[in-house]
This record gives structure tokens, sequence and C-alpha cells, in this order.
């Protein structure tokens, strides 16, 4: 069993058979760089554990401009949660930043699981309560952070983006313009010495 399931579903109610039950569930699959997972409009019928690589979810603003709404990196589920879940055509775009190698689950397959591995509902319990307090975290430093701040959190938290994503896509979820971001690098450059 590959180390990435027992990473990604660590549950004290989960056992090592269990997660092996969930494991033989997954299918491996490789995404280039620039293929879309996911589109507007498309009811999600999957979602994806990231081995390796980069992706990134985006919506379309009422100007039409791209707005990235997250990036997800090794080690991370990819998922449209509203859309998988309730069955509703998403509203984001799913994309490859990179070639990425990924295990994708079913919609059916894991209902199937949810119902039969009982420490699997926990888990899920568990996983929805820290994507919460992820939003709420994300939404709460959109507004008492300053835009260098969030800018030195996405560097720490996810250091990929920086060599894989282009300023304007970054800037986007920053919700600065990429004028103001590219100040912002550079304030950084001259204040460390250092690139960023």
């Amino acid at each position: 069993m590959s180390a990435i399931f027992k990473k990604i579903y660590h549950h004290p109610l989960l056992s090592d058979q269990d997660i092996e039950t969930l494991a033989a569930a997954h299918e491996k699959v490789v995404f280039e760089k620039g293929a879309v997972l996911l589109r507007k409009g498309k009811v999600a019928n999957e979602y994806y554990i990231l081995e390796q690589g980069l992706i990134r979810a985006f919506v379309y603003d009422y100007n039409n401009s791209e707005i990235t709404t997250e990036y997800f990196t090794d080690d991370e589920l990819v998922i449209a949660p509203a859309s998988l879940f309730q069955r509703t055509p998403s509203q984001e775009t799913l994309q490859a930043l990179t070639d990425c190698t990924l295990w994708k689950i079913s919609f059916d397959a894991f209902q199937i699981l949810y119902h039969k591995v009982a420490g699997f509902s926990e888990w899920g319990r568990l996983w929805f309560t820290q994507q919460l307090f992820a939003l709420k975290q994300r939404s709460l430093d959109m507004i008492t952070e300053t835009a260098t701040h969030r800018y030195l959190k996405l560097v720490k938290e996810k250091p990929q983006i920086i060599q894989h994503v282009p300023l304007k896509q970054i800037a986007s979820y920053l919700g600065v313009t990429d004028t103001s971001l590219s100040r912002i690098r550079k304030e950084l450059l001259k204040a460390s010495g250092t690139a960023t």
C-alpha cells in the first residue's frame, strides 16, 4: 500500500486493513500540464489524491476574468465538494499547472465505501471540519492581514507556486492586482537580498 493513502486517510478509527480497502478503490491517473480535470458547468464524478504536481481551481468573475480560488499540492485532496456531494454543476474549473500524478476515486465507489467502512464516515466529518476551518481562516486573512503577509504565508505553505504559477494567477488568489504583487515581491527582494 502506498504511503500516500495512510497519510490522506489517517484517522484513529481506520485500520491498516480499512486503508487498504480504500486504496484499492483508487485508480492511478496522469494529467499533463494544462489538462482540465473538471470544467465549469460539469458535475464532478470523482475526487483525486494528488501524489505529485500542482493543480489550481478557478472561477470567472462578473468581468469574465479568471480568479484562482485554490491551489492543490502534493498529498492533498483535489476536489470540488459542492459539485461532487450535491451533484450540481461545478462553478470552478480544475486545471493541472504541471504534469500531475493522482489517484482517482469515483463518487459511486466513495458512496459504497462511506457506508461499508465504519471509520470512513468519521474521517469524512473530520476532513470537512478541517476544510471549514481553513476556509474561515482564509476569509479572515483576506480582511485582517496585509497582502504582503498573505503572499508570504502562501509561499511558506506552498512554495511550488512561486516556480510554476504566473504572477497574475497568484495575484488573483491573493485578491490584489498583479502590479501590487509585483511591487510586494520587489520590496521583499530588496529587504532580504534574495529571490522570493
